[in-house]
């Protein structure tokens, strides 16, 4: 991501360099989605975990075993694609006879659990992901005074709700993606909707890190949309009043920045979280590694928690 810029770190300096993603198994995600399934209906839900293979492409798998559309294979959220990851499909039957998934074969994928629902999957449909990753580096054990004092930060104060490096792409590939959709260029529908993403995201981040830099991206300032913490809720406020400065020290409401629409293709301004809330945080060091296990909510990047601790190679 050399062509785009460091954004500021809140917290200081990382305190060492380390590398991430060795092997799969360095980088867990488990979807965390609360369902309660109706046991009937034309939807195959099926609990998958994926190793080394993008959300994307494993739903196109499901789609070709089972004659579908690809439309009709329904995910909450992407996840990383160099990872060991867990989270739900839905598939939708042809046919009222069902499908065989025990016979289902895909490199990198294993069917867990299966249940039938009356609903298809929708995006965002789940409450967030629990991560457990590996921060590996050659002297990680002399930093255990300066990372439990950095850890202890960041479960008390958050970290900037950055988009992590993968919205980007390589070399910030997508963001030229998205100005390409802008300009008037014919894409897939994927690939527009990754372009688009990408350049709203841009500036989102652009305008965190200013906040960053004066201090000012976990404070309510007047003028701000406020976010209730843990759901996409937010209200105006014609004061800044203490009541409301001490919901923001206690986490129970973030400010909010812009995600901005794009007049020229239809897109809608949205908001943001400036600041996540970083759940059940524990780490443990062993042998050449910083063990790191947290939750956030769904929309929040690991990656914007890890670098704020360490550079990642």
């Amino acid at each position: 991501m050399s062509s785009l810029p460091d954004w500021a770190r809140a917290l200081g300096p990382t305190l060492f360099a380390c590398r991430i993603r060795t092997t799969p198994s360095d980088f867990v995600v488990v979807e965390q989605l609360d369902v309660e399934f109706s046991e009937d209906g034309e939807h195959d839900w099926l609990h998958v975990e994926k190793t080394g293979a993008n959300t994307h492409w494993v739903a196109e798998q499901f789609a070709r075993y089972a004659g579908i559309k690809p439309r009709d294979v329904g995910y909450a959220g992407l996840k990383d694609r160099h990872a060991v990851t867990r989270q739900w499909f839905s598939v939708r039957r042809p046919s009222g006879e069902g499908i065989a998934w025990n016979a289902f074969e895909a490199e990198g994928v294993r069917i867990l659990d299966q249940r039938l629902h009356r609903r298809k999957l929708r995006r965002g449909a789940h409450r967030g992901n629990a991560f457990r990753i590996a921060l590996r580096a050659d002297d990680v054990a002399q930093y255990v005074v300066p990372v439990a004092k950095r850890l202890a930060r960041i479960e008390a104060e958050g970290v900037p709700n950055y988009f992590g490096e993968q919205r980007f792409g390589h070399d910030g590939g997508n963001v030229e993606l998205g100005r390409a959709v802008v300009a008037g260029r014919r894409m897939s529908r994927n690939k527009r909707s990754i372009g688009i993403s990408a350049l709203r995201s841009l500036k989102f981040n652009e305008s965190l890190d200013v906040r960053v830099r004066d201090g000012t991206w976990n404070r309510i300032l007047s003028g701000d949309v406020a976010n209730l913490d843990g759901t996409r809720s937010v209200f105006t406020f014609d004061d800044l009043t203490p009541e409301l400065e001490q919901r923001c020290t206690d986490m129970d409401i973030h400010p909010s920045g812009s995600l901005p629409g794009i007049e020229e293709i239809g897109v809608e301004a949205s908001h943001r979280p400036l600041r996540v809330r970083v759940s059940d945080l524990k780490w443990a060091f062993e042998g050449d590694a910083l063990w790191l296990e947290f939750r956030l909510p769904k929309g929040a990047f690991a990656t914007t928690v890890l670098r704020e601790v360490a550079t990642v190679l």
